[in-house]
């Protein structure tokens, strides 16, 4: 790594062992937290690597305060996070697959790092996959060829679990089922070409052949699909069509409508009731509620907004049929664990927003 500052050799050296440290987890046929380990240590080779451009670029990826000078603990600056570094390197361009990809995983992983799912690592295969190409990728792109991993990393063996037992799983596993919700609503937020474009998703057949052009050829190559010809393109999506499995495609499933995450939050909470400022009772969290909770967190963009899409996809998709929005389980659980704390629930009403009723009876109890 000789020409490189040493804080850029030592952030790039932090990116590499992280990243074989990631894989070897995943392929060791012993472990069986294998998505959680490899996801974790993926997402801090990610970081060390964008660390590594911006100190290449002079630029200190250090956390600010308010008055403009760094923030630090116990004496070290704060890194950002991967989320900042994302902002920060691909800027205005929110639609690029590598992006999204990672911005896939950075949920996921706060999801799943205390849980072990086994039977999720082949639901999110090809996710995991890209994120390791486009690793080396960007290694490649932003400091060569020699400081690629791909020389050092080789196919592993593995067995590979059945679409039965996967299904059964599903149905067993509550935990397991609201996170395929989380990753089901996000793939269904990326548009087709992105998909497509194998930066976001990884996917491949591995087919058995009885012969090679010669015996010195290698036992497994990848052929991109961008290169193959048009016939051999064709072949390859009727050999899809015979593998894909029949599934039959549900329309806004595991969402909610506003309406029902009202009555959800509601029913959870035991129907907890208020007086408003006619002196009427009414349901404590109601469709007012609702949307001040959902402004303050900024999950979705306002009805106004130009771009409709932009919505937190943990919490919120959009419905472009339907021009509106479908809520997830995760926000229905977010809102109740809000509720419960009083001062939370108190913040959606600032005192500007008092009524003149609530006003003068504020008044009338301090007199």
């Amino acid at each position: 790594m000789r020409g490189l500052p040493i804080r850029v050799k030592e952030h790039i050296e932090k990116a590499r062992d992280s990243a074989i440290l990631a894989v070897e987890i995943y392929n060791k046929p012993a472990v069986k937290f294998k998505s959680g380990g490899y996801i974790s240590l993926m997402i801090i080779a990610w970081s060390s690597l964008f660390h590594a451009v911006f100190f290449k670029r002079r630029v200190k990826p250090f956390k600010k305060k308010e008055n403009g000078r760094y923030e630090t603990i116990d004496g070290d600056y704060c890194y950002w996070e991967l989320k900042e570094c994302l902002r920060q390197y691909f800027s205005n361009d929110t639609q690029n697959p590598i992006r999204l990809n990672l911005e896939f995983f950075i949920p996921l992983r706060n999801k799943i790092e205390h849980r072990s799912l086994p039977v999720l690592d082949a639901n999110i295969f090809g996710e995991c996959q890209s994120l390791l190409l486009n690793f080396d990728s960007i290694l490649e792109k932003e400091f060569g060829t020699k400081y690629c991993l791909r020389e050092s990393l080789s196919f592993s063996l593995q067995l590979f679990p059945s679409a039965e037992n996967f299904g059964a799983a599903v149905k067993q596993s509550k935990s397991l089922s609201s996170i395929l919700s989380f990753v089901d609503n996000y793939r269904s937020s990326i548009s087709t070409d992105i998909v497509h474009s194998g930066q976001f998703a990884f996917k491949a057949f591995l087919i058995q052949v009885t012969n090679h052009n010669s015996k010195d050829a290698l036992p497994i190559q990848f052929i991109h699909y961008d290169k193959l010809s048009t016939e051999d393109k064709q072949k390859v999506s009727a050999f899809g069509a015979l593998v894909k499995y029949k599934e039959i495609p549900i329309l806004n499933r595991d969402t909610f409508r506003a309406g029902d995450v009202v009555k959800n939050v509601q029913e959870a909470l035991g129907n907890p009731m208020k007086t408003d400022h006619t002196g009427k009772q009414i349901s404590k969290f109601n469709m007012e509620a609702h949307t001040r909770f959902w402004r303050k967190y900024q999950i979705r963009p306002r009805n106004n907004a130009t771009d409709k899409k932009a919505a937190k996809v943990e919490y919120c998709i959009y419905d472009q049929r339907h021009n509106d929005y479908g809520y997830t389980q995760a926000w229905i659980d977010f809102l109740i664990t809000k509720m419960k704390d009083e001062k939370e629930y108190n913040s959606l009403f600032p005192k500007q927003d008092l009524s003149k009723f609530e006003k003068e009876t504020q008044q009338f109890r301090s007199a």
